[in-house]
């Protein structure tokens, strides 16, 4: 799975709007649907705070495995 995609996953679990990812998160709504869409990648601080937000570990939000 991609990061774009399990992005999008995790919101859709928890029911969340894009909107209410991005204002959780301190950015704009168009930007976070670019990180779901695949077009962005998101900074470093950005990543903390999504992987924060829904309570998961950097290497689970970005599907990094060993």
């Amino acid at each position: 799975m991609e990061f774009h995609e399990r992005l999008k996953e995790l919101r859709k679990e928890k029911g969340l709007t894009q909107r209410q990812v991005a204002q959780a998160i301190g950015i704009t709504e168009r930007n976070y649907q670019r990180f779901e869409y695949g077009t962005n990648k998101p900074s470093y601080d950005a990543l903390l705070a999504l992987a924060d937000f829904f309570k998961i570990s950097l290497d689970d939000l970005t599907c990094r495995e060993f």
